[in-house]
């Protein structure tokens, strides 16, 4: 019960009491800003009775279409002038200990590892031009002759047109990360295990 009373007491005092200037605490701002979500569902649905969410989305497709279609050339690779032959040592130094799941040490830091000491590339990979005729001619007449199953990947040109002529599967270079990876700066190009280490031939036609 007091505690009733009291609540009415605050309540009645708050209702009568004379309201006072407390002066400006902090910079004030005219609340006039409309909600984000509808503002953008407004621009949409005008956008929409003009015409122009839908160019927009068609735009888009045909840009991401082209983009599978036929992606960027990997850039600083060329027809090769002048074939050569290198090869890459994948051995590479442990940078920590390689433990168990007791914690027991395997492979201490320090360690020189080649990872064909342990496996082996089981295909052959083909870097080649799709833009070229005399580099898809090769490509598929290296694919035909070969002993060991080829992994054809172009530098440029229609993955997809390619697969659909091929009846096969065609990868790309994305971004150049596998010919920066074996050093390639011109095409055709073959990547091939030898022994232990990885020979790469630029061959010119």
């Amino acid at each position: 019960m007091q505690t009733r009373i009291a609540l009415c007491l605050l309540l009645a005092a708050i209702g009568t009491s004379r309201a006072e200037d407390l002066g400006t605490i902090g910079p004030t701002y005219e609340i006039a800003e409309r909600d984000l979500i509808a503002v953008i569902q407004d621009r949409l649905r005008r956008m929409e009775e003009t015409g122009e969410l839908a160019r927009i989305q068609e735009n888009y497709k045909r840009r991401v279409i082209e983009g599978i279609e036929r992606p960027k050339p990997v850039p600083g690779i060329r027809a090769t002038e002048t074939a050569r032959t290198f090869y890459i040592d994948p051995t590479f130094t442990l940078e920590r200990n390689v433990v168990d799941e007791k914690g027991n040490i395997l492979y201490p830091a320090g360690t020189r590892i080649n990872p064909f000491d342990y496996d082996r590339m089981t295909k052959v990979l083909l870097f080649f031009d799709g833009r070229d005729k005399k580099q898809v001619e090769f490509a598929k007449r290296f694919m035909s002759e070969s002993k060991t199953p080829v992994k054809p990947i172009l530098v440029a040109g229609e993955p997809l047109k390619l697969m659909r002529e091929w009846k096969r599967e065609v990868y790309y270079d994305q971004g150049g990360a596998l010919s920066r990876r074996f050093s390639i700066t011109q095409s055709p190009a073959v990547v091939a295990q030898e022994g232990k280490r990885i020979r790469v031939d630029e061959i010119r036609l």
